[in-house]
């Protein structure tokens, strides 16, 4: 089912306010830390904007009505949005596939990938096959 227009407008919205959060944890802590440091420090700026915000959620994969497997999300933010995190010289194409697969688990309309690991931020943002059309 398309997703309507509000909820698009709401949903860029939050992705705009994350992707400010996670640019005042790249200003402020540059480059060179550990990927849970950014994960920690993100998860406080997120919350600090007022936005809920659940660091290290598990995630069920299931393929045929069965659970196969699982895989923990960095971060969640408002039930709506992933959140992956690196801190490494250059994004690869497993961490934009990591992506995709996750949203394809969840049905959740957004990830978003930052990359902490270089002098300035990279961000990525993948949407959902759900939440493409509307």
């Amino acid at each position: 089912m398309p997703h309507s227009s509000p909820d698009r407008q709401a949903l860029n919205e939050l992705t705009h306010q994350i992707i400010g959060c996670a640019y005042r944890v790249s200003n402020g802590l540059g480059a060179g830390f550990l990927e849970k440091v950014y994960e920690n420090a993100l998860a406080h700026e997120i919350r600090k904007a007022g936005l809920a915000c659940v660091q290290q959620q598990r995630i069920a994969v299931s393929y045929d009505n069965v659970i196969v497997g699982d895989y923990v999300a960095d971060l969640v933010v408002d039930t709506r949005v992933l959140v992956e995190l690196k801190a490494v010289d250059a994004l690869e194409d497993v961490h934009a596939a990591q992506c995709i697969n996750y949203l394809a688990a969840t049905g959740l309309p957004v990830c978003l990938l930052f990359n902490f690991g270089r002098p300035t931020l990279e961000i990525k943002r993948f949407v959902g096959r759900n939440f493409r059309r509307g």
